[in-house]
Protein backbone atom coordinates (compact mmCIF):
# COMPACT_ATOMS: atom_id res chain seq x y z
CA UNK A 1 0.00 0.00 0.00
CA UNK A 2 2.87 2.40 0.79
CA UNK A 3 4.17 1.95 -2.76
CA UNK A 4 0.86 3.16 -4.21
CA UNK A 5 0.81 6.07 -1.77
CA UNK A 6 4.34 7.06 -2.79
CA UNK A 7 3.49 6.64 -6.47
CA UNK A 8 0.32 8.75 -6.32
CA UNK A 9 1.85 11.42 -4.08
CA UNK A 10 4.71 11.97 -6.49
CA UNK A 11 2.39 11.50 -9.46
CA UNK A 12 0.50 14.59 -8.22
CA UNK A 13 3.78 16.46 -7.85
CA UNK A 14 4.84 15.48 -11.36
CA UNK A 15 1.43 16.38 -12.74
CA UNK A 16 1.21 19.87 -11.23
CA UNK A 17 4.82 21.06 -10.98
CA UNK A 18 5.19 23.27 -14.01
CA UNK A 19 8.45 25.16 -14.32
CA UNK A 20 10.96 22.58 -13.19
CA UNK A 21 12.25 21.23 -9.92
CA UNK A 22 12.31 24.46 -7.94
CA UNK A 23 8.71 25.12 -8.80
CA UNK A 24 7.91 21.65 -7.46
CA UNK A 25 9.44 22.33 -4.04
CA UNK A 26 6.24 23.72 -2.42
CA UNK A 27 4.29 20.74 -3.76
CA UNK A 28 6.89 18.26 -2.52
CA UNK A 29 7.02 19.98 0.85
CA UNK A 30 3.23 19.83 1.18
CA UNK A 31 3.13 16.11 0.33
CA UNK A 32 6.09 14.93 2.42
CA UNK A 33 5.95 17.21 5.48
CA UNK A 34 2.32 18.26 5.87
CA UNK A 35 0.09 15.68 4.22
CA UNK A 36 1.94 12.43 4.99
CA UNK A 37 4.49 13.56 7.64
CA UNK A 38 7.19 11.46 6.02
CA UNK A 39 9.80 14.16 6.76
CA UNK A 40 10.15 16.99 9.24
CA UNK A 41 10.74 20.51 7.93
CA UNK A 42 14.44 20.17 8.84
CA UNK A 43 14.65 16.84 7.02
CA UNK A 44 12.97 18.50 4.04
CA UNK A 45 15.61 21.22 4.08
CA UNK A 46 18.27 18.50 4.14
CA UNK A 47 16.47 16.80 1.26
CA UNK A 48 16.70 19.99 -0.81
CA UNK A 49 20.40 20.25 -0.04
CA UNK A 50 21.06 16.62 -0.95
CA UNK A 51 18.95 16.95 -4.10
CA UNK A 52 21.03 19.97 -5.10
CA UNK A 53 24.31 18.16 -4.61
CA UNK A 54 23.42 15.08 -6.66
CA UNK A 55 23.20 15.06 -10.43
CA UNK A 56 19.78 15.10 -12.04
CA UNK A 57 16.53 17.00 -11.66
CA UNK A 58 15.74 18.08 -8.11
CA UNK A 59 12.18 16.69 -8.09
CA UNK A 60 13.35 13.25 -9.22
CA UNK A 61 16.19 13.25 -6.68
CA UNK A 62 13.69 14.24 -3.98
CA UNK A 63 11.29 11.46 -5.03
CA UNK A 64 14.09 8.91 -4.94
CA UNK A 65 15.29 10.15 -1.53
CA UNK A 66 11.83 10.11 0.05
CA UNK A 67 10.92 6.76 -1.51
CA UNK A 68 14.15 5.20 -0.21
CA UNK A 69 13.63 6.62 3.29
CA UNK A 70 10.02 5.45 3.48
CA UNK A 71 10.07 2.07 1.71
CA UNK A 72 13.58 1.24 0.51
CA UNK A 73 14.56 0.64 -3.14
CA UNK A 74 11.04 -0.33 -4.26
CA UNK A 75 9.69 2.82 -2.62
CA UNK A 76 12.34 4.84 -4.46
CA UNK A 77 11.26 3.25 -7.75
CA UNK A 78 7.55 3.88 -7.05
CA UNK A 79 8.09 7.54 -6.08
CA UNK A 80 10.46 8.23 -8.97
CA UNK A 81 8.20 6.62 -11.57
CA UNK A 82 5.25 8.50 -10.11
CA UNK A 83 7.15 11.78 -10.44
CA UNK A 84 8.34 11.15 -14.00
CA UNK A 85 5.30 9.51 -15.60
CA UNK A 86 3.01 12.57 -15.86
CA UNK A 87 5.83 14.66 -17.32
CA UNK A 88 6.55 12.08 -20.02
CA UNK A 89 2.91 12.00 -21.08
CA UNK A 90 2.38 15.77 -20.84
CA UNK A 91 5.60 16.65 -22.69
CA UNK A 92 4.77 14.22 -25.48
CA UNK A 93 1.32 15.75 -25.94
CA UNK A 94 2.58 19.34 -25.65
CA UNK A 95 5.43 18.70 -28.08
CA UNK A 96 2.98 17.39 -30.64
CA UNK A 97 0.67 20.40 -30.34
CA UNK A 98 3.51 22.90 -30.02
CA UNK A 99 5.11 21.68 -33.24
CA UNK A 100 1.75 21.84 -34.97
CA UNK A 101 0.59 25.25 -33.63
CA UNK A 102 3.78 27.06 -32.52
CA UNK A 103 3.09 30.07 -34.72
CA UNK A 104 -0.23 30.96 -33.07
CA UNK A 105 -0.21 34.13 -30.97
CA UNK A 106 -2.63 32.63 -28.45
CA UNK A 107 -0.17 29.84 -27.62
CA UNK A 108 2.59 32.37 -27.00
CA UNK A 109 0.26 34.40 -24.75
CA UNK A 110 -0.59 31.29 -22.70
CA UNK A 111 3.11 30.53 -22.21
CA UNK A 112 3.77 34.15 -21.22
CA UNK A 113 0.96 33.93 -18.65
CA UNK A 114 2.48 30.88 -16.94
CA UNK A 115 5.86 32.54 -16.26
CA UNK A 116 4.80 34.70 -13.25
CA UNK A 117 3.16 31.70 -11.56
CA UNK A 118 6.34 29.66 -11.98
CA UNK A 119 8.41 32.49 -10.52
CA UNK A 120 6.05 32.67 -7.52
CA UNK A 121 6.43 28.92 -6.91
CA UNK A 122 10.22 29.17 -7.04
CA UNK A 123 10.18 32.18 -4.68
CA UNK A 124 7.93 30.33 -2.20
CA UNK A 125 10.34 27.38 -2.14
CA UNK A 126 13.28 29.72 -1.65
CA UNK A 127 11.60 31.54 1.23
CA UNK A 128 10.80 28.22 2.92
CA UNK A 129 14.43 27.16 2.71
CA UNK A 130 15.64 30.56 3.95
CA UNK A 131 13.21 30.42 6.87
CA UNK A 132 14.46 26.95 7.80
CA UNK A 133 18.11 28.00 7.55
CA UNK A 134 17.74 31.30 9.40
CA UNK A 135 15.10 30.42 12.02
CA UNK A 136 15.20 26.62 12.23
CA UNK A 137 11.64 26.35 10.87
CA UNK A 138 9.88 27.15 7.62
CA UNK A 139 8.06 30.23 8.92
CA UNK A 140 9.71 33.56 9.57
CA UNK A 141 9.44 34.23 13.26
CA UNK A 142 10.80 37.09 15.36
CA UNK A 143 14.28 38.33 14.55
CA UNK A 144 15.58 37.49 18.04
CA UNK A 145 15.42 33.80 17.03
CA UNK A 146 17.52 34.28 13.89
CA UNK A 147 20.73 32.29 13.52
CA UNK A 148 23.39 34.94 12.72
CA UNK A 149 25.97 32.41 11.53
CA UNK A 150 23.56 31.07 8.93
CA UNK A 151 22.75 34.59 7.74
CA UNK A 152 26.49 35.30 7.45
CA UNK A 153 27.05 32.04 5.56
CA UNK A 154 24.16 32.92 3.23
CA UNK A 155 25.64 36.37 2.61
CA UNK A 156 29.10 34.99 1.89
CA UNK A 157 27.68 32.36 -0.47
CA UNK A 158 25.54 34.93 -2.29
CA UNK A 159 28.51 37.29 -2.62
CA UNK A 160 30.76 34.54 -4.00
CA UNK A 161 28.21 33.43 -6.58
CA UNK A 162 26.90 36.84 -7.69
CA UNK A 163 29.92 39.13 -7.43
CA UNK A 164 32.80 36.69 -7.82
CA UNK A 165 30.95 34.40 -10.28
CA UNK A 166 32.19 31.37 -8.35
CA UNK A 167 30.96 27.92 -9.36
CA UNK A 168 27.90 26.93 -7.25
CA UNK A 169 29.41 23.53 -6.47
CA UNK A 170 32.54 25.20 -5.11
CA UNK A 171 30.39 27.54 -3.03
CA UNK A 172 28.39 24.59 -1.61
CA UNK A 173 31.59 22.73 -0.67
CA UNK A 174 33.06 25.88 0.87
CA UNK A 175 29.84 26.53 2.83
CA UNK A 176 29.90 22.95 4.11
CA UNK A 177 33.53 23.28 5.18
CA UNK A 178 32.81 26.60 6.93
CA UNK A 179 29.81 25.10 8.74
CA UNK A 180 31.84 22.08 9.90
CA UNK A 181 34.67 24.38 11.03
CA UNK A 182 32.18 26.52 12.94
CA UNK A 183 30.74 23.40 14.60
CA UNK A 184 34.23 22.29 15.64
CA UNK A 185 34.99 25.72 17.12
CA UNK A 186 31.82 25.63 19.22
CA UNK A 187 32.72 22.26 20.74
Amino acid sequence: MIYLTLFFSFFQIGLFSFGGGYAAMPLIQHQVTELHSWLTVKEFSDLVTISQMTPGPIAINAATFVGTKIAGPLGAAAATIGCVFPSCVIVTIIAYFYMKYRHLDMLQKILDTLRPAVIALIAAAGLTIIGTAFFGKASFSSFDQINPSMVLLFGISLFLMVKKKMNPITVMVLAGVLRVAQGMLIL
